[in-house]
């Protein structure tokens, strides 16, 4: 699996908890306009600061956006596998000193933890590829 850059965990990092939603709300839909993030978000602000806190996204390189007739329709700049690795990597280091192995662990022993055969299968292969790397 690709680790994230330094700089792009560290981009991810620095938002703010009103920014995280907003991004949530753009990797979840694909895209969506201001209204519509507005419309997703719990106690939602004005449309004003909803498009002012995108245009901040934008302007930290998170968000791009693209003309649909009158209106602008935002996406994430950053593609979601990459924001994924970095939420991972900062989670871990957060939340289980770093240890890889912790997080794996807390993940499997969730209550409401049911794990497919085949997913099984594939942990079971990633663990056998990282031996190989010395990881």
């Amino acid at each position: 699996m690709a680790k994230p850059t330094g700089q792009g965990a560290k981009k991810l990092a620095t938002l703010s908890r009103r920014e995280r939603e907003c991004m949530d709300v753009l990797y979840q839909r694909g895209q969506a306009t201001v209204a519509e993030v507005q419309e997703a978000l719990t106690d939602p602000p004005g449309y004003s600061a909803v498009r002012a806190t995108l245009n901040v996204l934008m302007d930290k390189g998170h968000v791009q956006y693209k003309q649909d007739g009158p209106r602008y329709v935002y996406l994430p700049a950053i593609p979601a596998g990459s924001a994924r690795n970095a939420a991972v990597e900062h989670l871990v280091k957060t939340f289980f000193g770093g240890s890889a192995e912790e997080a794996a662990v807390a993940l499997l022993e969730m209550s409401d933890t049911k794990i497919p055969r085949d997913a099984i299968e594939r942990l079971t292969r990633g663990i056998q590829s990282a031996r190989k790397e010395g990881r």
